[in-house]
């Protein structure tokens, strides 16, 4: 099968389509799936620049975390999933612990029935693909730093795949009562489409500044130092990048289809959208092209790459 592979860490010149890769075995607990699109994440540059290298699988490797796809070969321990199936998911359990040697950039992957779901009936494979690792992301971290119903929040970063989705799932499932978020001039219009109530231009100015504290901040850019400057006392702080100041916890995501199986309701509504990068999709020749422009930070939701041959 095509894959996109590297053997060794680095930029992107390091990531080499080759057409001549194996296809993954299937272990009794897995499905094949032919990969219909797949979305690129940050941490799938940071995994290819060597920066998990201490805990990563060995090399080479195709990257890629999300898929959507149908699937064609089940497992014998397989139970709810079937042959023929449109299905979505984080193929790996964990980002940073042994994520898989064979991702989702290629013709085919295999991922454990616990970490995919049916795929949306109302959404299209690029769409579907676009959400899992960051839905999964937003959804956990607000559940971790405690947001419910009539409860404020400040997201840092509401522009990006999973900023996007934390202001979308904040107001549709969680019932936060006051929303707002941070971006650069150019995009606080697209905050306010997402649901914000208050949107701060982080170019002018200082969201630490304002008299008004949040009861949540959920930090998706890395400024956790200054998002606890942001909460009211006894107030949850999280972060998925890097240094962690206390109070504030930091994580990293575990996949699991069972959020996005609590989450297809509100997809098939309507009421949560996936956000799509207007520069996209990109097809899968240019897989290259497409880490380039993730890489320069400007991207508005997620990048994906379609069609896969």
């Amino acid at each position: 099968m095509k894959a996109w592979i590297y053997s060794e860490y680095g930029g992107v010149e390091v990531l080499k389509l080759e057409s001549n890769v194996a296809v993954p075995e299937v272990k009794d607990d897995q499905v094949l799936i032919k990969v219909a699109a797949a979305a690129l994440n940050p941490v799938d540059f940071k995994r290819r620049l060597g920066l998990i290298k201490a805990t990563d699988s060995p090399l080479p490797i195709v990257p890629g975390h999300d898929v959507a796809g149908i699937v064609v070969k089940v497992g014998s321990q397989v139970k709810e999933l079937k042959e023929g199936d449109e299905v979505y998911g984080d193929i790996n359990e964990k980002a940073l612990e042994k994520p898989k040697q064979l991702g989702s950039l290629a013709e085919y992957t295999v991922a454990e029935e616990k970490l995919l779901a049916v795929k949306p009936r109302n959404l299209d494979f690029v769409q579907a693909a676009a959400l899992p690792l960051a839905i999964e992301t937003a959804y956990e971290g607000l559940e971790k730093a405690g947001l419910s119903e009539g409860k404020s929040i400040l997201v840092l970063g509401g522009a990006g795949g999973v900023g996007s989705l934390v202001i979308q799932l904040a107001k549709q499932v969680f019932g936060a009562s006051r929303i707002a978020a941070t971006s650069s001039t150019q995009k606080l219009e697209f905050l306010k489409s997402l649901g914000a109530d208050l949107v701060i231009d982080y170019t002018k100015e200082n969201f630490e500044d304002l008299p008004e504290k949040f009861d949540v901040v959920y930090d998706a850019v890395g400024q956790s130092d200054r998002a606890v400057k942001a909460v009211k006392e006894g107030g949850g702080v999280v972060t998925i990048f890097g240094p962690v100041t206390p109070p504030a916890i930091g994580f990293v995501v575990t996949s699991n289809g069972e959020f996005l199986k609590k989450l297809n309701p509100y997809l098939e509504s309507g009421k949560v959208k996936a956000v799509l990068d207007p520069n996209g999709p990109f097809p899968f020749d240019k897989v290259n092209e497409a880490f380039s422009y993730l890489e320069t930070n400007r991207a508005t939701g997620k990048v994906v790459i379609f069609p896969i041959p």
